[in-house]
């Protein structure tokens, strides 16, 4: 990111500054814990637990090659959903919890935003499932082996990914974290440890949605032609990985390249642009798909009886 604001970055400790993280990460651990006087110690301990548990808990139906998953069952779209929408419930007990006002408003910030986008993200996810007709994700991937959804889903891509960077609270979506006027936003209050726990959810949900955003259009952990299980190395895990990683990198681009919005913005722009138009397209792809008769058999409307 320093070379792309063409500054110099943290490039001290290690090797052009390779090792960088693991200093960050060592001086948070050995941080002392200060504990506000007003808070309420349960949530404020409960909050952080709860964000990074429920942000990990997203890679259980994650495939990593057929029938390399934790649990493959056929309900794992809707159970990613879920997961995920539960983890505003940690971001919300950390700002009440804390007893500040800069925490607090740094809370209903990101509440009130991660559930706005949310309507976004699972309309989206709602398109995709209209095109492959199943909610296991290793059948979504099998189904992309012809054609990534990228490609007929493109507006719906670019929909859901806005609304990924505002789903993980990244740039230009960080306004929760707006240290010019909420100091920290909603871990303000928070130090050492229990701080930690706040880092590694926020960034277990930036590589999970990474993840997740090549499962659903970049066809997961296939390249189009077909299988490569007759190789001794596992390459469909390390194919999910590269594209995976190509959208991190874009996470770093955006963050590194624009400004952040004002909240008034924010809250506007998904109400009176995105969701109308993920709407349209909601009501446009299976119209489409019924006009031209390929609709996925899942959906295959009834066929009526005619009685003489």
């Amino acid at each position: 990111m320093g070379s792309m604001q063409r500054r110099i970055g943290p490039n001290v400790v290690g090797y052009y500054g390779v090792l960088q993280p693991f200093a960050d990460a060592l001086k948070l651990v050995v941080k002392e814990q200060v504990i506000p006087t007003q808070a309420t110690k349960s949530l404020f301990f409960l909050a952080p637990m709860i964000s990074l548990i429920f942000s990990l808990l997203g890679w259980g139906v994650i495939p990593f090659g057929p029938g390399l998953a934790l649990s493959d069952f056929s309900l794992g779209i809707l159970y990613s959903l879920a997961v995920s929408s539960i983890g505003v419930y940690g971001i919300l007990f950390a700002g009440w919890s804390a007893n500040s006002k800069y925490a607090f408003l740094g809370s209903l910030r990101s509440t009130a935003q991660m559930i706005s986008y949310e309507l976004i993200y699972s309309a989206a996810v709602l398109s995709v499932l209209l095109l492959c007709g199943t909610f296991n994700i290793t059948e979504i991937i099998e189904m992309q082996q012809s054609v990534w959804y990228v490609l007929p889903l493109l507006p719906i891509f670019l929909l859901f990914f806005v609304s990924a960077l505002a789903e993980t609270n990244r740039t230009p979506f960080d306004l929760p974290e707006a240290e010019s006027e909420l100091v920290a936003g909603f871990m303000t209050e928070h130090s050492g440890m229990i701080f930690v726990f706040f880092f590694l959810a926020e960034y277990c949900s930036i590589v999970l949605m990474s993840t997740f955003t090549a499962i659903l259009f970049l066809g997961g952990y296939m390249l189009p032609g077909g299988h490569y299980n007759e190789y001794i190395v596992n390459i469909e895990s390390i194919v999910l990985g590269l594209k995976a990683v190509l959208f991190m990198f874009v996470f770093v681009w955006i963050r590194a390249t624009l400004p952040r919005m004002r909240y008034d913005s924010l809250m506007v722009f998904c109400w009176t642009h995105m969701l109308p138009m993920v709407i349209a397209l909601l009501i446009l792809i299976p119209s489409l798909l019924i006009a031209f008769d390929i609709y996925p058999h899942v959906l295959s409307p009834p066929k009526l009886r005619h009685y003489s």
